[in-house]
């Protein structure tokens, strides 16, 4: 078994861990911060909103020895507005600006064959309504909306309220970082950030699913016991699962990255940088948002339970009498056999080294006593 697959089996057994739930504050404040960071992005620099949305000319030329920056410095300066100038397979180029009309559009048409050495006719000008980019803007919105209702919905009947609450507020989180990205490093939205921000709705909620349904899973009949708080078992939730969120993120990252610095960087194609970038930048943050934010924000939400509440009581109580009294292995009540009695044994263990703590733990020796033997006594 590899290194990563042998950790991942520890974790899962929860022989070793890592206190995600009890550093939560620390996983808020880091959240916050990036938040903060990008609703000021968004703010102060706003989104460069692609020709789909703002309306304009489309201007694509034939074969050329004109340099995308020539090309760029020639339409800007024949409409007065930013251009956006991308190289084709052919060879030829496809300029974009914004905010003209038919009558300018024909103006720069003539001004840029002049400059590039063409003939006009060879130029195609496409001319873009603003219309046609709120259509898209208002079914995006709507699909969204929609989306989020029924992934609440469904988390309601499926789990409980709380985690859908939880779940409802990765997703936020994970879209106003994806959004103040885009602010923050200019990249032009198009139909394809559009698709892209909706795509990556899916990927967070996966990996949050998959904690939450091992969390379900764990916390059966947690009141019964008096070993582990549900802050505790949640922390196992996340422990458990994990390797399988990382190797996950890992693969689907891996092809969006290749899409976004080599097919966008070198290659130079402009509507996979729109698609890669919202897809990059979102998978990222619901892999991040799923262990830090949603599992966390669960076991504050439960911990507000008077049950768990009291159960949280119970289990620090036994924590104390048994540290207050010293009680070892050694120590532990027996059977009419002499034997350790298994349930003590495991509660003594348990209350050692509770969950969520990182290193290993030390295994009950009565799990493996007698395996094999009828009696599981000792020979």
């Amino acid at each position: 078994m590899s290194k990563l697959g042998s950790l991942g089996a520890r974790l899962y057994r929860g022989e070793v861990g890592y206190d995600f739930v009890g550093k939560r504050k620390i996983w808020y404040g880091i959240s916050i911060l990036i938040t903060i960071t990008a609703i000021v992005g968004l703010a102060v620099r706003g989104l460069n909103m692609g020709i789909e949305f703002e309306g304009g000319a489309v201007f694509t030329t034939p074969k050329t020895s004109v340099s995308v920056a020539e090309a760029e410095k020639s339409a800007e300066a024949a409409s007065g507005h930013d251009a956006v100038v991308q190289e084709l397979g052919s060879g030829g180029l496809r300029i974009q600006v914004a905010g003209v009309d038919t009558a300018k559009s024909d103006q720069i048409k003539a001004d840029l064959a002049k400059d590039m050495d063409l003939k006009a006719d060879t130029i195609n000008a496409d001319l873009v309504g603003p219309s046609w980019g709120e259509q898209i803007s208002k079914k995006a919105w709507t699909g969204l909306i929609i989306f989020m209702v029924l992934v609440v919905i469904y988390l309601a009947i499926a789990f409980e309220w709380r985690m859908a609450a939880a779940a409802l507020i990765a997703l936020i989180h994970d879209i106003t970082i994806t959004v103040g990205v885009y602010a923050l490093v200019g990249f032009e939205v198009t139909q394809g950030t559009i698709i892209g921000l909706l795509t990556i709705l899916g990927y967070s909620l996966y990996d949050t699913v998959v904690v939450f349904d091992s969390l379900k899973e764990q916390s059966k009949d947690l009141t019964k016991q008096t070993r582990w708080t549900y802050s505790e078992v949640a922390n196992r939730s996340i422990n458990s699962t994990l390797v399988r969120s990382i190797n996950t993120t890992v693969v689907a990252l891996l092809p969006v990255a290749g899409l976004l610095f080599i097919g966008g960087g070198f290659l130079g194609a402009g509507m996979l940088n729109d698609i890669s970038l919202s897809l990059f930048v979102g998978l990222a943050a619901g892999a991040y948002s799923s262990i830090f934010i949603a599992t966390p924000l669960v076991a504050d939400l439960k911990e507000t339970e008077p049950q768990m509440k009291a159960l949280k009581k119970r289990v620090l109580a036994k924590r104390a009498a048994a540290a207050a009294k010293g009680e070892s292995a050694e120590s532990a009540p027996r059977d009419d056999d002499g034997e350790y009695d298994d349930a003590s044994q495991d509660d003594l263990t348990e209350d050692a080294a509770p969950a969520g703590v990182v290193g290993p733990r030390t295994q009950p020796a009565s799990r493996n006593r007698g395996r094999g033997r009828p009696s599981g006594k000792r020979r």
